[in-house]
């Protein structure tokens, strides 16, 4: 596997009164095309976030932030992570949304978690079984008892695992947070995508 340098990252923002949202815009690819494609992107679920709080947020004075987390910036793979804070008064108290991407720096796909293994592998019984062993290992509270994740279950890339998460209330009551459940690649190395993302991912350095 050739070396690939990651990516450049610069900080941009969107403010106005009450809000400062921080998000991550590539630069300095070859392909400028692919670049502006990823950028656009991550604008885009940016302003997603920010639209599902002003659906969310009944009271007044609302004040909302936004960040970003870089996972994974290397061998070809962009894997990120942002989040969105609001609070509006009276209510309780704040609600945030975590949402993730995960992309081929060299093509500019979007990667969907099924992206990531064989075609017709069972992977979501793979992970959901991983998952219920840290559940039980962790004595996390759950809401209602877990079965198994969405085949579109929230991700993230990070060294050499994948790591799956759940929105506040999915799983869990408000005060655990975002349940994360990292995975090691090589558990579910028999079913992962050959070339895909987790391939490339478990390879052994240079």
């Amino acid at each position: 596997m050739a070396f690939q340098l990651p990516v450049g990252i610069q900080t941009h923002s969107m403010t106005s009164p009450g809000t400062t949202i921080y998000y991550p815009q590539i630069v300095g690819l070859q392909n400028r095309s692919v670049q502006e494609h990823i950028n656009r992107t991550i604008i885009n679920l940016v302003t997603i976030l920010k639209q599902e709080q002003l659906r969310v947020q009944t009271g007044t004075n609302m004040q909302m932030t936004g960040h970003y987390e870089i996972k994974t910036n290397e061998r070809g793979i962009l894997s990120l992570i942002l989040t969105n804070y609001a609070y509006s008064q009276p209510m309780a108290h704040g609600n945030t949304i975590a949402k993730s991407l995960t992309f081929d720096v060299n093509t500019g796909k979007l990667y969907s978690l099924s992206d990531l293994f064989k075609p017709g592998s069972d992977y979501v019984a793979a992970l959901s079984s991983q998952i219920s062993v840290q559940l039980k290992q962790r004595d996390l509270p759950l809401l209602n008892s877990f079965t198994a994740i969405k085949p579109n279950q929230d991700f993230y890339l990070a060294d050499k695992s994948i790591v799956i998460y759940f929105q506040l209330y999915e799983i869990t009551p408000y005060y655990v947070g975002f349940p994360m459940f990292p995975i090691s690649i090589y558990s579910v190395q028999d079913i992962i995508a050959e070339g895909g993302p987790l391939d490339l991912l478990s390879a052994d350095v240079a």
